[in-house]
């Protein structure tokens, strides 16, 4: 007989990282949901299935640091600032949003934090970022969010060219998800991450755990020295989306679907502790309810209304 593998138990979280995760799911079910009633416009890409690693990246930066986001972003922008309240707005195009309406679902501005919807984009800037902190002693680092599908970018290798030239704190977090929007990675990437962050001589850590506390006990000294001892590093998140691309342009099988659901931490933890989930997450979809409701009562932003 084969032995039939048995999951480790999750780690407990404290409440306050459960309640960001719980946040981050609630938030893009509810996107999915509103864009279902026709009450939004243009697109969205939301990280259902990959919220583990802003919350568990955010708990090993400060406010020194400074975040670079991308199309798929709302998960690293809540769990940077717990805003829902905000981004809302600003996808909805109502009144308080974090860009006045303007920058929609991927362009967001706040101070040390960017995102943009253009592949690639990021990891220069992040490089540019680097240098001034270095320059300046400021002790911070430029934590950049990108997808597997973005090493097709020659921007990621002239930016990690300068990032192991210099020697830049740059921290490179890769979503690895297998599949860049309807292509699997398989099918348009040569080689590996980890083999590409070498032909720089840039340090690569793979994750394949869900675990929170674990991946920060791993990764906290690493982190370290890209703040300290300027030493980039690339983390590769070997992680799963659930959702769609976008708000509904799914291309996966069925079979292809169901895997990666089971592979979903959200119903692990659920499981491994299901009495702090039970306290917590009712109240977290109250939150997002009374959030999408009065988000949505709000006045269009001035700058709709002038436009």
């Amino acid at each position: 007989m084969t032995a039939v593998a048995v999951e480790p138990r999750l780690t407990e979280l404290a409440d306050a990282d459960l309640e960001s995760l719980l946040l981050i799911r609630h938030f893009e079910q509810r996107l999915l949901e509103l864009f279902s009633a026709g009450l939004l416009h243009g697109t969205t890409h939301t990280c259902l299935g990959q919220e583990y690693v802003a919350v568990a990246i955010s708990g090993l930066l400060t406010d020194a640091d400074h975040v670079f986001s991308n199309h798929r972003g709302h998960g690293h922008y809540l769990a940077r600032f717990a805003d829902p309240e905000g981004l809302l707005a600003e996808i909805m195009g109502r009144e308080g949003g974090v860009c006045h309406g303007v920058g929609g679902s991927q362009h967001l501005y706040r101070e040390g934090y960017l995102s943009t919807g253009v592949q690639g984009e990021s990891l220069p800037l992040a490089a540019g970022v680097a240098m001034k902190l270095k320059r300046t002693g400021h002790g911070g680092l430029s934590c950049v969010y990108i997808g597997d599908g973005t090493w097709g970018e020659g921007a990621v290798y002239e930016a990690l060219n300068l990032i192991a030239l210099h020697a830049l704190p740059v921290l490179v977090v890769v979503e690895h998800n297998g599949i860049a929007q309807s292509t699997p990675t398989a099918r348009q990437m040569a080689g590996t991450i980890a083999g590409r962050a070498a032909a720089f001589g840039v340090a690569h850590r793979r994750i394949d755990s869900v675990d929170v506390a674990a991946i920060r006990t791993e990764l906290a000294p690493l982190v370290e020295q890209v703040r300290t001892g300027h030493r980039p590093l690339v983390v590769e998140f070997a992680t799963h989306r659930i959702g769609p691309h976008s708000k509904g342009d799914d291309t996966r099988t069925d079979e292809e679907i169901a895997r990666v659901r089971a592979a979903d931490w959200l119903p692990r933890y659920r499981r491994d502790h299901p009495e702090q989930t039970a306290r917590l997450e009712p109240a977290v979809w109250a939150r997002m309810d009374a959030v999408a409701g009065e988000v949505s009562a709000r006045p269009q932003s001035t700058w709709e209304r002038s436009a």
